[in-house]
């Protein structure tokens, strides 16, 4: 027992508490520069600045009645060539493989062509990639977007969730770790804000001799600077 407590007071004795000292800028969890991936003219838009959106909504589309009228007449061709082999099938046993191998071609073929016109169509379509916010929005009613020359029409961030990107002096790199403590204020507020860290990058910059660090929030205002202490448990070298 007495060697137990001796243990215990020699690793109280050659442990501290530190407080490092770090600024942080507040990101969003997730940001996305959002572009059609196909050339045309805009024929619809559906969201603005500031509008909250669900994964999967139409944000904007491009003019497709081409593209539509394709389609349609590819799916006309579709059925037929499918009753064709499915007529020609029933009779296999009667007829030469070659030639059943020919309506087979043709009715695989006439899938295919409506699978790469049904995906003209869904590339004349912006949706949202994840639930968010959009923050930026650089199109109109008829403006022309070309496939060759990517054109970003909106921008997107996630709704809530938030991201600290911390930055610290490089000698503390074997003294933070995930799960340490972050306590922290922002910009022009009294308040005191907790958090932990959630990511360690694994690099140091070589000008500034800083490493970064991640601390998860909600319901920050993208942008804001801010000041914090992350707390972490030393070994004494001495």
């Amino acid at each position: 027992m007495k060697k137990l407590l001796l243990l215990i007071t020699i690793f109280t004795l050659n442990t501290y508490a530190q407080k490092i000292y770090t600024t942080f800028d507040i990101e969003a969890e997730k940001t996305a520069n959002l572009a059609f991936s196909s050339g045309g003219t805009i024929s619809k838009v559906m969201t603005d600045i500031s509008m909250l959106v669900k994964k999967g909504d139409i944000l904007a589309e491009l003019n497709h009645d081409d593209i539509t009228a394709r389609l349609d007449i590819a799916k006309v061709a579709l059925s037929h060539a499918k009753n064709d082999y499915e007529r020609q099938n029933i009779a296999k046993h009667a007829i030469q493989q070659s030639k059943l191998d020919l309506y087979k071609f043709k009715y695989d073929s006439a899938k295919a062509q409506v699978a790469y016109i049904q995906t003209l169509l869904n590339k004349s379509t912006l949706k949202a990639p994840f639930d968010g916010i959009i923050t930026a929005k650089m199109i109109e009613v008829g403006d022309v977007v070309s496939a060759a020359m990517i054109r970003t029409a909106f921008q997107i961030q996630s709704q809530r969730k938030r991201k600290l990107i911390i930055k610290f002096d490089q000698k503390y790199w074997k003294s933070v770790q995930t799960g340490n403590a972050f306590s922290y204020k922002i910009d022009g507020d009294d308040k005191e804000y907790h958090g932990v860290i959630t990511k360690i990058h694994p690099k140091t910059n070589s000008k500034s001799r800083k490493m970064i660090a991640e601390v998860y929030a909600e319901d920050l205002i993208v942008g804001l600077f801010g000041t914090g202490y992350i707390s972490t448990q030393d070994e004494d070298s001495n």
